[in-house]
Parts: structure tokens; sequence; C-alpha cells
């Protein structure tokens, strides 16, 4: 099985249409992408989104952000999303390892995520990756 990883740099229709046909299996209530979207997001400093590649077909995207702050640069996993058609080929695990590497290589000193306790199979995935369960409490202002 092959995944191969690559960085949205210029959105085409076949991303869009990758997006459109992702967003909604991650969020019900994300809004679509449009193509000036996508580019704002292919253009933002200090953020990379992977997408992976199964049989030529985009079949999962995930957000890389690295940002400076007063302790040293930090990283964060954001918007990991596999295709259901893909589940289970180990594409969710090529997207994070090439996360991981991205950020080691910037040279952050940590890297974090979320995720749903409901999304068994990815939360067993992030642990067999290296990830460690943290005693945090994670606050949003949606105000």
């Amino acid at each position: 099985m092959s995944v191969e990883i690559e960085v949205l740099q210029t959105p085409t229709a076949e991303i869009v249409e990758a997006f459109a046909r992702l967003l909604p299996q991650l969020s019900t209530s994300a809004t679509p992408l449009d193509a000036d979207a996508l580019s704002q997001l292919a253009d933002w400093p200090g953020l990379t989104t992977l997408l992976a590649r199964h049989d030529t077909a985009i079949v999962g995207t995930l957000t890389l952000v690295t940002f400076p702050t007063p302790t040293g640069l930090r990283a964060w996993i954001e918007d990991v999303v596999v295709d259901e058609s893909a589940r289970g080929l180990g594409v969710g695990a090529a997207l994070t390892n090439d996360a991981i590497r991205r950020a080691q290589e910037a040279g952050a000193r940590s890297l974090d995520l979320t995720s749903r306790a409901s999304r068994a199979a990815a939360n067993r995935l992030y642990e067999r990756l290296g990830f460690a369960v943290r005693d945090s409490k994670l606050y949003r202002f949606a105000g």
C-alpha cells in the first residue's frame, strides 16, 4: 500500500473537490472551501496543509501549525481527516508521521493534538506513534 504525502501549494479543481468530500467527514459545521480559501491556507505563515494520496486520489489531509512562544517553537496538529473509503490503509499514520518529521525539522519543542474520545482508532494510532495523553483541560472561547 502506497501513500504519498504532498504539501498544499496551488489549489486545483481536484483539491477543491477533495476538501468538499473530506471536510464533511471531519465536521458537520465546517464551511466548504473554495480555491481562494485554500490558497489562503497554502500561503499562511506557519501553517502546512498536508495531502495524502492513495492510487493518485486525495484521501486525507492534516494541518500542521508551528508558532513561536516565549518558551520555544511549538507545533500543533489540526483537522486530520481520512476518507472513509481509505480508513485502515495507513493514511492517518503516513500523514501524522510526516507532520512529526516536519515539526522536528523545524525545531519544535513539542507537538500537540486533540482527539475526541469517540475516535478510538485514531486515538490508538496517536498512542502507537508516540503521543501520550496529557492530564490537561482544553478550554474554548466561542463568544
